[in-house]
This record gives structure tokens, sequence and C-alpha cells, in this order.
């Protein structure tokens, strides 16, 4: 089968999917615009701004569309073959995935832009509630820890694509300098929409062409911002701090929608490569099922190795962290919420292709950025030239910081909206040592950790974020059975995400404890796992008792 036609069924999928299922959902929840969103009830100016919807799409769309789903499906495709990660990209993101993101949106807008954590704590009790947060708050820890790394690391030597593209510039140079003028192109853009309000069209027609110009300065001032890893590690956590604390107009909102158009960019470039490149399948549909190892059985580590791709616990966060808090209208959850998980299975469908067209020898030695950069930049020499390779792998690799950076900041901020709901830290004065203490612990560990140790949890870190899903659809499922609503759309996905990660977390635990000697970093995986598996197991038990028990409450407004 040609390339084009499965990109072309795979479209077609997920408009019908936009329209039919994603249309069904909305229905289930009746969304209803003469309900007062919380943007509207208690807009601050701060973190709840109504905000246009095409303004909050390209947002959100930038705060769940990073690393996850490009390097996920690269690294799958690679262990399986190409068509068990295109068939459960393709069912998980529309069935599971986007329905997990529309949820998460909707609960939230409905519970007053609450955390999915406090939903959990007002429909499950206060236990379960404070062990939602306390697991949350470490997954994002962690999220900050790995995030942080790489991005420090490619301030240094450069993504892995510069490097293979022998540029003359410096490569670390120029992602951190493309990236600093990129925060900063951000912050201008809101002081001028927050002093003047010029139209969206215009702020749109000169700030996002300079977004793109960042990568064509970053290689003329290479050699401005040269610093070893762990300087700019701690330069990036001070960075996350500020920016968790800040309004949400001065940045979050504006890089999040020019880091929406590199995500668009990128996918128009896919499209390109895709339908006009004549590019062919080089990999095979499948390798079989336990390509060895520990985690070389495509049950259950395709599902956890795909994560954000076809569905991601990190999303419900930013749905209701940053995103319930900006919605103007209810009927805006169906694009924001549905459609940017689709588009963001169309991301990993493009990060799958540029694994698909590669020979097996082509891809000996080369990591899942390397992968994706080479190959956007490929697509991209077919509009400017073969001639400008360089410059084009070089957007490819900026494209990719772009998107692990964007994640940061979101996460600090979530961060701090966590404990902040844990303690009761309702004040100004509480959010600062909110923000110190989610700063401070990644600052801790990657002051004493060796450069990339985030690889030696990031399999952990896949199957938490999917259990971190199967969670919040299990709370969810909850609320709508006490407000008598249909079940089965957020019950059946909760069981088989649940089942998955339950299932790769004790093989994770097992050989973890097996593998370590004396406090060590497997150990802490090992016992991580274990943590989280009883944390699963709780909550679980503690929603079949609900439900046993409550024969379900009338249909409030919230529901």
């Amino acid at each position: 089968m040609s390339l084009a036609v499965l990109a072309l069924a795979f479209v077609v999928l997920l408009t019908a999917a936009y329209r039919l299922y994603g249309g069904w959902v909305a229905r289930q929840f009746a969304l209803d615009d003469r309900r007062v969103t919380p943007a509207h009830q208690r807009e601050d100016g701060v973190d709840f701004v109504p905000t246009h919807p095409f303004y909050l799409f390209g947002q959100h769309f930038s705060a769940i569309a990073a690393a996850g789903p490009i390097a996920g499906p690269i690294i799958a495709c690679q262990a399986f073959g190409w068509l068990p990660c295109l068939l459960w990209v393709s069912l998980g993101v529309v069935l599971i995935g986007a329905v997990h993101d529309f949820s998460s949106l909707t609960a939230s807008v409905r519970h007053g832009a609450s955390s999915i954590a406090e939903i959990t704590g007002e429909h499950l009790g206060r236990k379960a509630g404070l062990a939602m947060m306390a697991f949350i708050w470490i997954a994002l820890v962690y999220v900050i820890v790995a995030f942080a790394d790489i991005t420090a690391r490619s301030f240094v030597v450069g993504t892995e694509e510069l490097a293979a593209a022998q540029v003359s510039f410096h490569p670390g140079g120029a992602v951190a300098v493309a990236s600093v003028l990129y925060l900063l192109l951000a912050i201008v853009m809101g002081i001028v929409q927050r002093l003047w309000n010029p139209p969206l069209w215009l702020v749109t027609a000169i700030f996002v062409p300079a977004s793109f110009a960042t990568s064509w300065a970053g290689t003329q001032l290479s050699t401005l911002l040269v610093f070893d890893a762990k300087t700019w590690a701690m330069v990036i956590l001070i960075y996350c701090g500020i920016a968790s604390m800040v309004p949400v107009w001065a940045l979050l909102q504006p890089r999040g929608y020019l880091g929406g158009f590199i995500l668009y960019a990128a996918l128009a470039l896919g499209v390109i490569g895709i339908f006009f490149g004549g590019y062919e399948i080089q990999q095979p549909a499948f390798k079989g099922w336990d390509m060895g190892g520990m985690t070389g059985t495509l049950f259950p580590f395709l599902f956890v190795t795909i994560a954000c791709g076809a569905c991601s616990g990190f999303h419900g966060l930013v749905c209701s962290g940053t995103t319930s808090k900006q919605v103007d209208k209810e009927s805006h959850i169906h694009p924001v919420g549905y459609g940017a998980m689709l588009a963001e299975g169309f991301v990993a469908l493009i990060a799958l292709v540029t694994v698909m067209i590669m020979t097996k020898e082509g891809l000996e030695g080369l990591a899942p950025g390397t992968i994706y950069g080479n190959g956007i930049g490929r697509f991209l020499t077919l509009l400017i030239g073969e001639k400008h390779l360089g410059l084009a792998i070089t957007f490819g690799a900026m494209a990719f910081s772009t998107f692990v950076f964007d994640t940061l900041d979101v996460s600090a901020r979530l961060g701090r909206y966590l404990l902040q709901e844990i303690l009761g830290w309702r004040s100004r004065a509480g959010a600062v040592v909110a923000t110190l203490l989610t700063v401070g612990a990644p600052a801790f560990l990657l002051s004493f950790a060796q450069e990339g140790m985030w690889r030696k949890f990031w399999t952990l870190f896949g199957a938490s974020n999917q259990l971190l899903a199967a969670l919040t659809l299990l709370s969810i499922t909850v609320w709508l059975h006490q407000a008598r609503k249909r079940i089965a759309f957020t019950l059946l996905p909760m069981i088989f995400v649940l089942t998955i990660t339950l299932w790769a977390l004790g093989k994770l635990t097992l050989s973890n404890l097996q593998a370590s000697h004396g406090l060590d970093v497997e150990l802490m995986n090992g016992l991580a796992a274990l943590f989280l598996i009883l944390l699963a197991i709780y909550l679980a038990v503690t929603a079949l008792l609900k439900l046993r028990n409550e024969r379900g409450t009338p249909w409030t407004a919230k529901a």
C-alpha cells in the first residue's frame, strides 16, 4: 500500500471521527453556551481569561503536542513495525485519547475549572483526591526533570539533527539563541496585545513570521549564549518558576499561539512530503510480538511507548490546569478538547512517516529526534531546494526543541496549581512557595544527576502517563454515573488503559527491583512503579465501592 493512500485514509478517519463520534460525545455532555464558564465567573486577568477559540486551540495544541507523539511512534515502529503503530494511533486517538481530553476539559469547566485531582476528591473522597494530587505532582516533577535535561543538552551541543548536518555555526548556541528569542518574541506579543489589543489577524501576520525567523537568527548569533549543561538546566528551571507566576497573557498564551504555528508548519511539511515527495515505505509492516528484552513485548509496551500519540494523562492536566480557565463558551470545548487531540494524532502520523521511509541501514545509530528532524528537513527541501538541506534540517531541529521547551513552563504552572490545591495556599505568597517547591525538586535532582539521566526514567514515565489517563477516566466515569449519564464511552477506554498500564508497571517493578544494587536508579524506579500500582488499585477499589453503593445523584448544573 502506498504512503499517500495510508495518510489519506488516516485524515478521512480523523475528519469523520471529529464530526461523528466527537459530536456524539459532545451531546452526552449537553454543551450549552448559556452556561457561564469559569473564565467569566472568576475572570482575574491572570489565570482566568476568556480566550478566542482559535487562539486557545493553538495554545492548547502546543502545550500537549511536545516530544511524546514524535519520539514514541518512531521508537515503537523500529521495534514492532509500522502497522501496529498506525492501528493503535488510529483507534487510540479517536476512541480513547480524544475522549479523555474532551471529558477532562468538560469536567473541569463544569467544576469551576478545578483540577482532575480536585474532581477526584469530590467524587471519590478526600483521601482519593489527595492520593491523586500527590501522584500528579510527582509525575510533573519528573516531566520537568526530563525535559529540562533534554533542553539544557540541546543548548550546549545542539540536537543530534544539527550535529549530523555538520553545519558551520555553533549547534547548541543556535538552538539556545533561537529559543530565547522565541520566548522574548512571545512576551512582546503579549504586551502588544494587552496594551493596544490589535486585531488577531494583524498580530498573526507580524509575529508568526518573526517566530520562524528566530531559527535563522539563532544561526547568525550562535556564539552569544554558550554555557555548560548544568548552568542551562538551572537557568531553565528559574525561567519555569517565573513563567508559572506571570499572567497567562504575558507568556503562556502568546507562546502557545506561536508554538501552534510551528506545529502547523511541521504538519504542512509532513503533508507535502507524503503526497508530493515520492517517498516509498521502506520499513516492514510487522516485525514480531517479542523483540527481546524486558520491554520488547508488543503487549503491553507498544501502547505505553507510543503514549502521547494515542492517549496521554498529561493532557488532562493541561485541560484542567490552564485550558479550562480560558474557555469562553462551552461549545468551544469540542474543537479545543477533541479536535486538538486528533491533531496530535496527525503529529504522530508525520513522525511515523519519517521512520517508515528510512531503510534499516539508514536508521543505524540514529535517535528519534534525529530521524524526525532529518525527515522534516528533507520534506522542506521540496520547497527550498536540496542545496539548502542544512538550513532545512536546522528548522526541523529547532521545531523539535520548541515542542519540548513548550512543555516546561506548562508543567511548572500545573505543579504550582496542584500544590496550592493540596495545601490550601490561595494567597500570592502561597503561589510563590508552591512554585519554589515545584521547581526546587527538579533542581535538586538535576544538581546531582549525571547528564542524560532522564533516559533511565523514560519507560516509567510513559507507563505513568497512561496510568494517569486511566485514573482520570475513572474519576470522570464516577462523575457521569452519579449524574445519571451514559458511562460506557469513558468506562471501556478506562478499563483497557488501566489493564495495559498495570501490566506494564508490574513488569517494570520486577525487572527494576531485580536489577537494583542498593540505593540506585533501578531501586527508585522499581519502588515508584510499585507505588503507582498500589495507587491505581486503591483508586479503582474506591470507585467500585462508589458505583456499587450509590444509585446516582440528580443531574446538576456541573454535569
